[in-house]
């Protein structure tokens, strides 16, 4: 017994590690949070709530790396004797502006950031200051990746919320984005609304794009990339801010956060409310207003960490579509033909109003110092639509003026209502608008309910081997139908739905807030109505072995998801569809090779074999369960990128190449023919394109008070091969043409292929006044590619319209003033600065002209 207490007794005495607490530069506070790992392992610990770190490591040399969101990472090299702790006393790191340390307060496991595996990619990150100081108010979120590689953004003239991004050619259907590893793009299509999430710049405390391959390892969409967005969870650290902010065209937005901070019985609170209103973004016709909201609640039970989120972002907005060149040329770029007054109030034929409030529920669980499970159950529920017009839109209807564009407009080229109200309308016999009779304002209804759980394991084997295992489960349920908005001065509108034709009368407010309960029952629907089931279950699993000189990793994942249809519209009783079901599978792999300390390269390669999207599964209108003919499969993606990188304190390089194709895509375009009027779907299969190119970008900080950052790009983007097509009537579901179409050469359109930018930052009073500037210029820049076109062209590779080359400057300053621990900011934002006139989209009905020069200016205080 003795001899066992002895033995004890010296293990105890014996033991030996690393401690030491880590602070913030600038102000002296303690971080809590900071990840402390040893270089070439996966070995580490994070900051307690007083700063602290403490570690047990044998006796020997070691390079520690510590890290913190928002602040550059320092690396020391540590001495550990046997049976002492070595001291490393007070660590000091500074903010930075680009750099994102590998610390995730909540959800780690399952947010998938680059720094969390030791192979690299081709990433970029944006600071919590970047999207605070760039991002927030009158501008689109996606703009705040426009400073980095292969990152296009359009449509910001459209409205609130309507910006398109793409990233290395690819739109954002087929970027995955994921919020704190959450995927968010729309289950039936892919898409991204950002007007659903106008609220994100207001808590994100990162943004970071990985373009190609990236390193989540879900089975989701990353054709040209992956954007993970990590929000705030709940704030550790007390106090809370106020901020007022005006912009051009009257924009308005005042916002108060305030955060508890973490109590002695380990539960905290963090809440933001946020309101903003505007007559117009910037296109006339675009007003908009709306709120969005917060609220965290966190609480550290041992070993154990919870956090409840609630974020949502209620709005409604006028939009405004592309046109022909000659309208902008007779009314000028500010120009939108969807809007006009009736009896002096604004009126639009588009206007989007969305409710889509999303939660979740983390719980993070450190099982040992070598094994941790990471699991997010997430809902959202999304409510509301778009409107447009039911029976004759103003575009066919004559009020004896001679208008462009031709109908009921007025010589402003606004839609004129009062014509519509006052005298069309009223001659339609018995007030009841039917087929192309009468003109009402409807709403397309998107209503969803949307589920699911994300879980990962997380287990270090051995010294330099890690191995994740977990699962990704989705449950979707989405409704669609048409209500009536407003029967401009008729009775009602006569439907059919179910083989029952009636009179629906009764309007329903184009409300985000109202949109929540108050919509059409069955009854009281027009047009259409219909609903889909999506169910999805993944797992996934990735291993990586890492040392100080190379790292190797795979990664696999598998899924399954079945698509099923409803429909309530064209037959006499409900129509359900088979239950079709597809598995899809991805497969990665990479390895990195340190040449020396401050060189690395690596190569990653991978296979995806993608389910398609609904609207590609039951793509007709005649019947909203028939499946597409033939029936569409899984689409095909291979990537391999090769990378260099060289970083010392103060410099960096990347390079980046990269060689993606796409196969079997599925195509699905809607038109118009311009002789007979008779409207069309036309769907391509076996779509091919192949997506080459260079990636350099730079950071230099030759001191502490100026950094200067570049980037360009070169992309040779095209189609490949030949595409089956068949030509449907969209009202009678008739086969009107069929074919191939030979798109061997033809230019990806919609972004531009060859970019290059450049941005400084400079501290002219060092704590004081901030300037910064950002110059980003687009080439090789091609328009829509139109598949009609094509098809006419017979001997020649078609290739769409090429559109101008242009250039955006930026520019913003920030001064504060420092009362002790709180902080008076103001920060002024100037986009394109020189007002350049450019086309920033382009569709089948014409051409979208980028913003000409808005601004914004905020006063902010910290406490």
């Amino acid at each position: 017994m003795l001899a066992v207490l002895v033995a004890f007794t010296h293990a105890v005495v014996a033991q030996s590690g690393i401690k030491g607490v880590v602070k913030d530069a600038q102000s002296g506070e303690t971080l809590i949070g900071a990840n402390v790992m040893i270089k070439g392992t996966n070995q580490g610990t994070t900051t307690d709530l007083n700063g602290k770190f403490k570690m047990d490591k044998e006796p020997g040399d070691y390079t520690i790396v510590i890290s913190y969101t928002g602040f550059d990472q320092k690396s020391m090299q540590v001495k550990v004797s046997d049976g002492q702790y070595t001291d490393l006393g007070a660590i000091s790191i500074s903010p930075s502006s680009v750099e994102l340390g590998a610390v995730v307060v909540i959800g780690k496991g399952v947010i998938d950031l680059e720094e969390d595996r030791q192979t690299p990619i081709a990433v970029s990150t944006i600071s919590v200051t970047e999207i605070q100081t760039k991002a927030v108010g009158n501008v689109e979120f996606p703009e705040v990746m426009k400073n980095t590689p292969s990152v296009y953004v359009s449509n910001q003239s459209g409205g609130f919320g309507d910006a398109q991004m793409f990233l290395r050619g690819f739109d954002q259907r087929n970027t995955a984005f994921l919020l704190n590893g959450q995927p968010i793009n729309g289950m039936e299509d892919g898409k991204m609304y950002w007007s659903n999430w106008a609220g994100i710049s207001d808590v994100a405390n990162a943004v970071q794009v990985q373009r190609g391959l990236g390193s989540s390892k879900l089975a989701i969409s990353s054709v040209g990339g992956t954007v993970n967005i990590v929000t705030k969870a709940t704030d550790l650290q007390k106090g809370g801010f106020a901020r007022a902010m005006v912009g051009n065209d009257t924009y308005l937005k005042g916002t108060v956060a305030y955060n508890t901070g973490v109590n002695e019985n380990g539960w905290g609170f963090s809440i933001m409310m946020d309101y903003w209103q505007a007559e117009n973004k910037w296109a006339k016709g675009t007003k908009g207003q709306g709120q969005n909201y917060f609220v965290s609640v966190g609480k550290i039970l041992g070993q154990h960490k919870f956090n409840f989120l609630l974020l949502g972002s209620p709005q409604w907005h006028g939009q405004n579509y592309t046109k022909s060149p000659e309208l902008y040329e007779k009314y000028g770029l500010k120009y939108n033909n969807n809007w006009g007054e009736l009896d002096g109030d604004f009126l639009t034929i588009r206007k989007n109003y969305y409710h889509k409030p999303i939660m979740n529920l983390n719980w993070d669980w450190d099982i040992s110092s070598k094994a941790s499970l990471s699991t997010v159950l997430y809902g959202s529920f999304g409510r509301g639509g778009g409107t447009g017009t039911l029976g004759n839109g103003p575009g066919y209807i004559d009020n004896g003026i001679d208008s462009e564009p031709e109908g009921a407009f007025t010589v402003d080229g606004l839609v004129d209502w009062d014509y519509i109200v006052n005298e069309y309308n009223p001659s339609i016999e018995g007030g009841i608008s039917s087929g192309y009779d009468g003109t009402v304002l409807r709403s397309s209804v998107n209503n969803h309910a949307w589920y699911g759980l994300v879980t990962n394991f997380e287990i270090e084997a051995t010294e330099n081997l890690t191995v994740n295992i977990g699962a990704d489960v989705r449950m979707y349920r989405g409704d669609h139908f048409r209500q009536l908005v407003d029967l401009l001065g008729l009775s009602g509108r006569e439907t059919t739905l179910l083989g029952n034709t009636h009179v629906v009368s009764k309007t329903f407010d184009a409300n985000p807030w109202a949109s929540l309960s108050n919509f059409a029952s069955e009854e009281d629907r027009v047009d259409y109505d219909y609903s889909e089931n999506l169910n999805y279950q993944g797992v996934f699993g990735q291993a990586e072995y890492a040392t100080e000189l190379f790292s190797v990793f795979v990664q696999g994942a598998v899924s399954n998801q079945s698509y099923e249809r409803e429909d309530r519209t064209n037959f006499e009783t409900i129509k359900t569809s088979e239950k079709v079901n597809k598995i899809g599978y991805n497969i990665k792999g990479g390895a990195s090779y340190s040449i020396t300390e401050n060189q690395k390269v690596f190569v990653n390669s991978g296979y995806y074999s993608r389910q398609p999207f609904l609207d590609n599964v039951f793509p007709t209108y005649g019947d909203y369960t028939q499946l597409a003919d033939p029936e569409v499969d899984n689409e095909n993606i291979f990537g391999i990128e090769a990378g260099y990188n060289y970083t010392i304190d103060n410099f960096f390089v990347n390079v980046n190449l990269y060689y993606t194709t796409w196969e079997n895509r599925f195509l699905d375009i809607n038109g118009t023919d311009p002789v007979t009027q008779v409207e069309y779907r036309t769907l391509y299969t076996d779509i091919a394109e192949n997506h080459q190119g260079i990636e350099v970008d730079v950071r230099y900080k030759p001191t502490t008070t100026f950094m200067v950052r570049g980037y360009a790009t070169y992309g040779e983007w095209k189609y490949d091969g030949s595409t089956p097509f068949k030509k449907y009537n969209t009202d009678t579901n008739e086969l009107i043409d069929e074919g191939d179409v030979d798109f061997s050469g033809t230019m990806v359109g919609q972004a531009p292929q060859v970019t290059a930018g450049i941005g400084i930052t400079a501290d002219v009073l060092p704590n004081k006044l901030t300037v910064d500037a950002d110059l980003n210029n687009y080439a090789k820049f091609y328009g829509y590619v139109d598949e009609e076109a094509a098809i006419a062209t017979e001997d020649e590779t078609y290739q769409p319209e090429r559109l101008n080359d242009f250039a955006l400057i930026d520019f913003g300053a920030t001064y504060k003033i420092i009362f002790g621990s709180d902080i008076l900011s103001f920060r002024a934002n100037i986009y394109n600065i020189l007002n350049a006139e450019y086309v920033s989209q382009q569709d089948q009905y014409g051409i979208l002209y980028g913003a000409g020069t808005t601004w914004n200016f905020s006063v902010k205080y910290n406490f």
